[in-house]
């Protein structure tokens, strides 16, 4: 997945996976009296990898 050349759609599924990869919303936390801090789905580059 190094290559230089993507196709568009794969770049569209990478793009979506940053975007899911943040952390709880500070208003969130705050809304649910900190019952969610640590997101359910968060990936780390180094140790999981994507279904690409």
């Amino acid at each position: 997945m190094a290559s230089r050349h993507k196709p568009f759609a794969r770049k569209l599924r990478l793009l979506r996976a940053v975007k899911s990869n943040r952390r709880v919303p500070a208003w969130v936390m705050q809304r649910t009296s900190r019952r969610f801090t640590k997101h359910p789905k968060r990936r780390s580059w180094r140790r999981g990898h994507l279904q690409l």
